[in-house]
């Protein structure tokens, strides 16, 4: 039988790994989002094709690019731009789905160049101006931008311009926490 104070060291173990994943630089306290959070379907479904549509909307950050659902679409960091490769893997994808088409791709206001990469699991997702694309987990609604330089995750994710470069400004605190270093609620 294994003692309270080994699970804890196991657990403990689980979420650095998790967290070096996705650019963390040790910070801790972040719980997994929910499986449904809608953003991806599972292995064995059969989704009908949907095409990707990229456009452009005002958030606190100035105009960034979005996906078809309204949501703030990242470049991560420790990507390499034009590899054709996605670095964030196994458990950072449950923070950072990257954003998938089954269908065409449609660009509204984007004028970056526009292309796919195939994942490991075969998806195809989505880039813009070389960089492959994800949602945050934590942004729960069309236009948050919680996302964007979060320390939680090593302040290297970042939203993108309509040409496709890195948004350098600073998400504005928000009542839940999302931007900085203190409590995040999922």
């Amino acid at each position: 039988m294994r003692s309270t104070r080994g699970l804890a060291v196991m657990g403990a173990a689980g979420l650095m790994a998790t967290l070096a994943a996705c650019g963390s630089s040790g910070s801790s306290g972040v719980s997994a989002p929910a499986a449904s959070s809608g953003m991806a379907t599972s292995a064995g479904s059969k989704a009908p094709a949907t095409s990707a549509t990229l456009k452009v909307a005002k958030t606190s950050l100035g105009e960034v690019v979005v996906g078809p659902n309204g949501r703030t679409a990242y470049m991560f960091g420790k990507d390499v731009k034009n590899s054709g490769k996605s670095s964030c893997t196994g458990p950072c994808l449950s923070y950072w789905p990257p954003v998938t088409t089954t269908g065409a791709l449609k660009a509204i206001g984007v004028s970056g160049k526009v292309g796919t990469i195939t994942t490991a699991d075969g998806k195809k997702q989505v880039t813009l101006g070389g960089w492959p694309l994800y949602y945050y987990a934590g942004d729960g609604a069309a236009g948050d931008v919680k996302g964007q330089g979060n320390e939680r995750f090593g302040g290297v994710w970042r939203a993108l311009t309509a040409g496709g470069a890195e948004v350098t400004a600073t998400a504005p605190p928000s009542s839940t926490g999302g931007g900085g270093k203190g409590g995040y609620s999922y």
